[in-house]
């Protein structure tokens, strides 16, 4: 017996095939290259349908409208949006703990010795808690929506370029339980994305320690999040407690549409809504 050959599991994945139809066997070359021009042409067709759908309905890709209604629904909860520079210097990130020769270090698009191409929000958050933190009233709430770039592995779940939702509340009156405001805004989130499936695990984390991970049905990473006071609060001049929580809508619009890439979800040239555009 023999499975689809490298080329068509590719091409298969590209239009969607899902893991039951790629591991097919057949009883030699000609049986496997019929059946590979039969769900070649199913999936395609079906391929077609969904562009379609998607022109005549929403006219824009799923993290689009994901993006928007989660800004709103935060709105709603008395959050503010922030929107925060894209380029970063080194000393915020060594502020965050990323140092020379660091594993997160080499991860970094570096546009000079100075100044680099965010990996991460948490640095310009960070900023708007000390600025912000001075004019407004307790508890502040605030989130920000935006890219990041890291040197990553290109992969089913990791791109160099991908988009964060970051929200913090700090400022959370004695006697609430940090952990239920995490599992509060958390649950917000995953709701308007429309995720049901869902639960929190410890993880650790090499800017932050120990945090508690939100991941999918799946096992796979919705978000990690933290809580202060934390020992990087003192380069920042926080003195008071927050909780924060980091999503990559790429993995949110993974999970709730069943997309399994990260190349259908996010930035692309290739797919449209999770389209592949070579049919």
């Amino acid at each position: 017996m023999i499975p689809y050959s490298e080329e068509q599991t590719g091409r298969l994945t590209e239009l969607g095939a899902g893991p039951e139809e790629l591991a097919a066997v057949f009883a030699d070359a000609a049986q496997r290259n019929q059946a590979f021009q039969r769900l070649e042409c199913r999936l395609v067709a079906a391929q077609h349908e969904r562009l379609a759908a998607l022109c005549e309905g929403e006219r824009r890709p799923f993290i689009l409208s994901l993006e928007e209604r989660l800004a709103a629904a935060l709105r709603a909860e008395g959050f503010l949006q922030v929107h925060t520079p894209l380029i970063i210097s080194r000393k915020r990130l060594e502020k965050m703990g990323v140092f020379s020769g660091s594993i997160m270090e080499k991860q970094v698009f570096w546009l000079d010795e100075r100044r680099c191409l965010r990996p991460m929000l948490a640095p310009n958050l960070y900023e708007c808690m000390r600025e912000l933190g001075r004019l407004r009233p307790r508890p502040l709430r605030f989130f920000e929506v935006g890219p990041c770039f890291r040197r990553e592995t290109q992969g089913q779940r990791h791109a160099n370029e991908f988009t964060m939702l970051n929200l913090v509340e700090m400022g959370i009156p004695e006697g609430e339980s940090l952990r239920e405001r995490l599992l509060r805004w958390g649950r917000l989130v995953l709701e308007t994305a429309g995720i049901a499936d869902w639960r929190l695990v410890g993880e650790e984390s090499s800017v932050y320690g120990e945090t508690d991970d939100f991941v999918d049905g799946n096992g796979m990473e919705l978000a990690s999040s933290a809580v202060g006071p934390h020992p990087l609060d003192a380069a920042w001049g926080i003195m008071e407690n927050w909780v924060g929580i980091g999503f990559g809508l790429e993995r949110l619009t993974m999970s709730a549409t069943g997309d399994g890439n990260v190349a259908r979800a996010g930035r692309s040239l290739t797919y449209y809504g999770g389209v592949r555009l070579h049919l």
